[in-house]
């Protein structure tokens, strides 16, 4: 009996390991996750319906993140549109990428996150926006806008020669991705970076859309009459508000773009003539302006949002289709948050939360469990590593975030960063926000603005949700102030960020600072703003 024991257990243990060697061969036979990420330009997380927008529906994306993870607090390392791309490119801060405005220029011979991917044998794929001005590199197909891009009849760069479409962008850069995927070498991984122009300013809408939206009246965000008091000047010497800063293109009160076909030309009357009219009956009234600027403003970008979220539909579908689903990832970004009327702003740059904020959705089979939401503190700055790690590749030790792996899979690490700092840069410039670091914790956002003036800001986000009272001189919360300010130096010590250069020569009120003619203008013009904010200020 021992001696048929033993020959038993020799068995057991023989088929073990060979089931063991099985199992590891064909764990290292397995085919690598392909990642699909579709990425946005401007979109606010107030306008997606997984993300609690009252303001329109956004079903495919919803689906996302019924089927993944949806984060609640991915945040910016630069809120605007080309810095934040290099961040992704190459998982590294806006001062180390060299990109920190969008007046700056790519450096493309610098290590990015596709390159190390083809070199392990993915194939790369990039379509859409791409906005960092130098030619694309990483890629094995590209076909690109040409810097912002229009909303119809792109001209763009295929694998570096110019091409022109007709048609609407946001459907040409879908269709395209999806020749792609359906043509590309199915023997391998891949990549696409489907990189959509939308919904960038100036929102042109396409019909259809633009039906579903045209009579609806849209809900005023509770800030929307702010007066900006109890923040300090740069909340106040800001150029992006509704009221003031929308333009007639961007309330299509302009003449129409003859760059437009005919049918496009009959579309765009249908949906945009009627406006005129209502800006006659309101123009006098500041109030009503202000309300009408924002309807129209809604309008045109939920209509975009709609078009956007149909591609996704599409893509998904796609994928479901050809039986991608169990080994491809999808993800779905923005280059950072957008400002729906919120402080009677549009646009983005500040720290504040809803432009520093962006949406972030995975969707990974066997990985991610569905519907599951995460509250970390994430980032952009996170996203190259991510990528890498899905597709088993080693990052390298000079990129600056972590993989979102372990967190994906339920597992966030003991270590997690626990703050994070942030740094904007493009000052003076359109919309006149000025330049600002910080660092957020979760609950505390300190702010220092230092070009133009030298100012601190704290946000107790817990009890001041809406970021509408600058508490950094109360004295409760000092201690949380000096450990902020500990956490910001060692942050900047860790990251390798420049001393600052502080100024306090206001390029508004100083012509001699405001160098360039349009600067200046802007500067100009924005002084008798000022003065009227303040007015109101005092009136109330």
């Amino acid at each position: 009996m021992p001696k048929l024991l033993f020959a038993m257990t020799v068995l057991c243990l023989v088929i073990y390991a060979k089931n063991a060697a099985f199992a590891q061969q064909l764990e290292q036979t397995a085919p690598h996750p392909n990642i699909v990420f579709i990425f946005t330009d401007d979109h606010a997380y107030q306008s997606i319906g997984a993300y609690g927008s009252n303001r329109n529906e956004t079903p495919n994306i919803d689906r996302l993140a019924r089927e993944g993870m949806r984060f609640t607090n991915c945040v910016v390392t630069n809120s605007i549109c080309g810095p934040s791309r290099a961040v992704i490119q190459t998982g590294k801060y806006s001062h180390i990428n060299g990109f920190k405005t969008n007046n700056d220029r790519f450096d493309n011979t610098q290590q990015t996150f596709p390159k190390l991917l083809q070199k392990a044998g993915y194939q790369t794929a990039i379509v859409g926006k791409w906005h960092l001005v130098s030619p694309v590199v990483g890629f094995d197909y590209s076909e690109v806008l040409i810097g912002q891009g229009p909303y119809y009849n792109p001209k763009m760069i295929r694998n570096g020669e110019q091409v022109s479409h007709t048609g609407r962008t946001t459907e040409i850069i879908t269709n395209l991705s999806l020749e792609w995927l359906e043509n590309r070498d199915k023997s391998k991984p891949f990549l696409l970076m489907l990189q959509h122009k939308a919904p960038h300013r100036e929102w042109q809408a396409y019909p259809e859309f633009y039906e579903k939206y045209k009579d609806h009246v849209f809900p005023y965000p509770e800030t929307f009459d702010d007066n900006y008091a109890g923040r300090g000047r740069a909340a106040l010497e800001q150029d992006m508000t509704i009221a003031e800063t929308l333009t007639p293109l961007d309330l299509k009160l302009n003449n129409i773009d003859n760059s437009l076909t005919e049918e496009q030309k009959t579309d765009w009357h249908k949906m945009y003539d009627g406006r005129k009219q209502e800006y006659e009956a309101v123009k006098d009234d500041p109030v009503a302006l202000k309300k009408w600027k924002y309807q129209c403003y809604m309008k045109d970008y939920m209509s975009v949002i709609a078009s956007v979220d149909n591609s996704v539909g599409h893509v998904l579908k796609y994928i479901d289709d050809n039986e991608l689903t169990t080994n491809t990832v999808v993800i779905y970004a923005s280059d950072q948050g957008f400002y729906l009327g919120e402080h009677g702003w549009f646009d983005k740059r500040f720290m504040f939360k809803e432009s520093y904020k962006t949406p972030f959705i995975v969707r990974w089979h066997d990985h991610v469990k569905p519907s599951s939401i995460n509250n970390d503190i994430v980032s952009n700055v996170d996203f190259a590593e991510t990528f890498l790690n899905i597709a088993g590749i080693e990052i390298p030790s000079d990129m600056q975030g972590r993989s979102l792996v372990p967190i994906l899979e339920g597992k966030t690490p003991s270590d997690w960063r626990k703050y994070h700092y942030y740094h904007y840069y493009e000052y003076p410039a359109v919309h006149m926000v000025k330049k600002h670091e910080g660092v957020y914790d979760g609950r505390f956002k300190l702010i220092h603005y230092y070009d133009d003036i030298d100012e601190w800001e704290l946000y107790d986000v817990q009890n001041d949700p809406k970021e509408l009272h600058n508490a950094y001189s109360e004295t409760k919360y000092a201690a949380d102030i000096q450990r902020l300010k500990t956490e910001l130096e060692r942050l900047k010590k860790e990251l390798n960020v420049p001393p600052l250069e502080i100024n306090t020569k206001s390029y508004i009120y100083d012509d001699a600072m405001a160098n360039r003619p349009v600067v200046r203008q802007n500067a100009q013009g924005l002084r008798g703003v000022i003065e009227k904010r303040k007015k109101a200020i005092e009136d109330k």
